[in-house]
């Protein structure tokens, strides 16, 4: 993995985030609280975790291991949690643009929630937010179609290549 190559899927993670958070816009305060049995529960349950656990990585990325997540009820419409992920967003990137090709390999310790000590090289953590939000926006996909609003536009690796570089 390259740090290009880094740069690029987290580029793919916001503008795939982007395409859900607008999709999920429309919907009431209703909608998004309703729990529909997912394995977190509604549309908003499901988005604020997908942005908890960034925010607890970004958290470890940068020396400290948060003990618990974020409080999903912090977020009660899609604006307010657009504008604290948009805020970590910038920070992830910030984060990475100060890296290089031999920094992103390094290895680094943190705790998991539970306290458990975990080692990871960095470049595998950041995949692994990206890895661990495409299988939540499928889930968020999933929850709106239920809801009976539109789905998202794709938000497949592939269409983000498609239309980053044609």
């Amino acid at each position: 993995m390259t740090h290009h190559d880094l740069s690029i899927l987290l580029d793919f993670n916001y503008w795939a985030r982007d395409r859900v958070l607008d999709a999920a816009a429309v919907l009431t305060p209703e909608q998004y609280t309703r729990d529909l049995g997912n394995s977190f529960k509604s549309v908003r349950d499901t988005l604020a975790h997908t942005f908890s656990a960034e925010w607890v990585w970004h958290a470890r990325w940068t020396g400290s291991s948060p003990t618990s997540p974020l409080n999903f009820e912090d977020y009660p419409d899609v604006p307010t949690l657009r504008a604290a992920w948009s805020q970590l967003e910038a920070q992830n990137r910030a984060l990475l643009s100060g890296k290089n090709d031999e920094t992103i390999a390094e290895t680094m310790d943190y705790k998991l929630l539970n306290g458990q000590p975990g080692r990871s090289r960095y470049w595998h953590m950041v995949q692994h937010v990206v890895n661990h939000g495409t299988y939540h926006r499928g889930q968020v996909t999933t929850l709106l179609r239920q809801l009976g609003v539109p789905a998202p536009k794709s938000t497949d690796l592939i269409a983000y290549y498609r239309e980053k570089y044609p």
